[in-house]
């Protein structure tokens, strides 16, 4: 076909027979209309119905030798590529069993010789336009499906955004480094993954799950927004009075994020897992195994598993860095230190996972490391005093 010539937009319909005669009569009958390719065997058959263009619809005789019209029916039905063009039988039985086998296998109707034009002319008519129509709502439901997910995943992203958006804001005042969020993010997920097979946890860390708490983990200490500066600057050890003043930023937190969770519900809108995740994080990443934690003094599994791979999170993190008060642990030393806190401070499997991901969480602790700059950037903006 030239360029100038105009493109074929007819539908397409295979026949299938392996009488010539056969073949000649349809042939004639639908080409007015129709694009008409022609198969006399199964084999042909479906080597057509697999190539492009590929057929609209298919008038498939029953009663052939070698593979037979059943026989092709399967074949088309097993294949992706094939499995939804709509196929009409053309035989000459009235064996109500038979008929009943084919439509069984997915025919849509039959057409019975000898052939009638106008009846054939009709199903052929009624089969492409009802194909139309499924095509055209097939095509709608893909186009929703893509504007349903590209709208989840701008969703995803604003929450993302919003969320260390928060965390951003409460770094402003809080001494650590953004790279602490970073840090504590990946310790977290390596736990939970680690974790997500244990018979103690399998119920609770589905990849959906994990995923939650990995966005929630930088919203851990959000409350600390909420503590005014000669605490939370504090060069030198507090007293018990700002110990106590200190302490109120795990519940700060937690009720600034049930706050927003209450104006969603408020707007009319659903609630979200993230934030009732991030809510008990920043609540109780402060519990103890042994109960002797804040604000609530939770024990064993009555803290969510959230706060508890939090809690160890970032105490490791803690431990690596320099803070106002100390100067960074190595590795080795923090690992030692958690791990002789298992069953007191952390859970017991908590830690043993800690313990066997450790490459991995100094991994992640290198990758994410504070500059010397960066950290004695940040303590001068905020007035503080490094300790050497």
């Amino acid at each position: 076909m030239s360029a100038r010539e105009p493109c074929d937009t007819r539908p397409v319909v295979l026949v299938v027979d392996d009488l010539p005669d056969n073949l000649t009569v349809l042939g004639e009958l639908l080409q007015a209309l129709y694009r008409v390719r022609v198969a006399n065997s199964g084999p042909a058959a479906l080597r057509l119905a697999a190539s492009s263009p590929r057929p609209d619809l298919i008038l498939l005789d029953v009663m052939m030798p070698g593979m037979d019209g059943l026989e092709v029916l399967r074949r088309l039905q097993a294949e992706p590529l094939t499995r939804d063009i709509p196929v009409l039988f053309v035989t000459a039985m009235d064996d109500t069993a038979d008929e009943a086998q084919g439509l069984a296998l997915g025919a849509l109707d039959y057409i019975t010789k000898p052939l009638r034009p106008p009846v054939v002319m009709a199903r052929v008519k009624t089969q492409l336009e009802l194909k139309r129509a499924r095509d055209l709502l097939s095509d709608r439901n893909t186009s929703l499906e893509a504007e349903v997910a590209r709208r989840m995943a701008e969703n995803q992203r604003i929450q993302h955004i919003s969320i260390h958006a928060l965390a951003r804001l409460a770094e402003t005042r809080d001494p650590e480094t953004g790279n602490h969020l970073l840090r504590t993010q990946g310790y977290v997920r390596l736990l939970a993954t680690h974790l997500a097979l244990h018979p103690r946890f399998v119920a609770e860390l589905d990849a959906d799950s994990i995923e939650r708490i990995a966005k929630s983990a930088p919203l851990h200490d959000i409350g600390k927004v909420g503590i005014p500066d000669h605490v939370l600057l504090k060069p030198g050890k507090l007293t018990p009075e700002e110990w106590q003043l200190m302490k109120t930023h795990a519940l700060l937190g937690a009720q600034a994020i049930e706050r927003a969770e209450q104006d969603l519900v408020d707007e009319g809108g659903p609630p979200i897992d993230f934030l009732a995740c991030a809510k008990q994080i920043a609540r109780h990443h402060h519990e103890r195994w042994d109960g002797s934690g804040y604000p609530d003094g939770l024990a064993g599994d009555a803290i969510p598993v959230a706060a508890r791979l939090m809690a160890l999170a970032d105490v490791f993190d803690a431990l690596i860095s320099r803070r106002v008060y100390k100067p960074p642990f190595a590795f080795e030393v923090a690992r030692d230190m958690i791990l002789a806190e298992a069953g007191r401070h952390f859970d017991p499997d908590v830690a043993a996972a800690f313990a066997t991901r450790f490459e991995e969480f100094c991994a992640v602790a290198e990758r994410h490391a504070d500059t010397e700059d960066a950290v004695a950037a940040k303590y001068q903006a905020l007035g503080g005093v490094l300790v050497g």
